[in-house]
């Protein structure tokens, strides 16, 4: 899988993308990371995107054409990989997007390609947001000062579910919001630390009580964390 980032501070993809486990499933070929930067694509000596909007306003926004060109270096990218491509996802990380789940970066995982658009300033041109971008997505109810942050974090949640990135495929599958349940609490060595004791079934080695066990405190866990995923849970039981 293919991600291509549309941002005016390219290193930080770049960067962020080296590291740890993207890093490494970068360097295994199972995924690729490539971050253009807009300003490259600017129509003037001083590397400009942004302007005042038109109906005045605090701030500034990011003008559409350089935006535009940028996704079109994008495509032109994509089919020198794949001739065969048809046109990719464009995703604009912006707050007023759909919120982040586990169920879409599960449906962004079964792309080739991703195309993910960062915006800074006041936004960018409503014009070409309504020409490229086929999904907004938000990481949460607040704002960052830019889309680099919020695209790392789906870079990251859909990069794992590529298989081979976690080299253990079944661990993505047994996480957190699996099912719309929180992940059960886990405990690794020693038996006993700080007067407290692992708890005695995962002692057993009796796998079904332990997988009868991490089920009922996924739920317990669930329903006193969130219990609007616990709802979630409810009616799909």
């Amino acid at each position: 899988m293919h991600f291509t980032v549309l941002t005016l501070f390219p290193d930080l993809i770049r960067e962020a993308s080296r590291c740890s486990i993207l890093g490494r499933a970068a360097g295994e070929g199972l995924i690729g990371v490539d971050a253009i930067d807009i300003r490259d694509y600017a129509f003037n000596k001083h590397k400009k995107v942004d302007d005042y909007p038109y109906g005045g306003g605090a701030g500034m926004l990011m003008q559409a054409e350089p935006v535009y060109l940028a996704y079109e270096a994008a495509l032109s990218r994509i089919r020198e990989r794949n001739e065969n491509a048809a046109k990719a996802r464009v995703v604009y990380m912006n707050p007023q997007g759909k919120t982040l789940d586990q169920g879409m970066a599960e449906s962004f995982s079964k792309e080739e390609e991703l195309i993910i658009l960062c915006g800074h300033y006041e936004g960018i041109d409503e014009r070409v947001l309504e020409e490229i971008v086929t999904d907004h997505v938000s990481v949460g109810d607040y704002v960052l000062t830019g889309g680099e942050l919020p695209a790392l974090i789906l870079i990251d949640a859909v990069a794992r579910l590529v298989p081979g990135v976690l080299h253990n495929d079944s661990s993505a599958q047994d996480e957190s919001f699996q099912g719309h349940l929180l992940e059960y609490p886990q405990y690794s060595r020693p038996e006993v630390w700080h007067g407290k004791k692992v708890p005695e079934v995962l002692l057993t080695g009796h796998h079904e009580n332990v997988e009868k066990w991490r089920h009922e405190q996924s739920v317990k866990r669930t329903l006193a964390m969130r219990p609007d995923l616990y709802e979630k849970f409810l009616r799909e039981e």
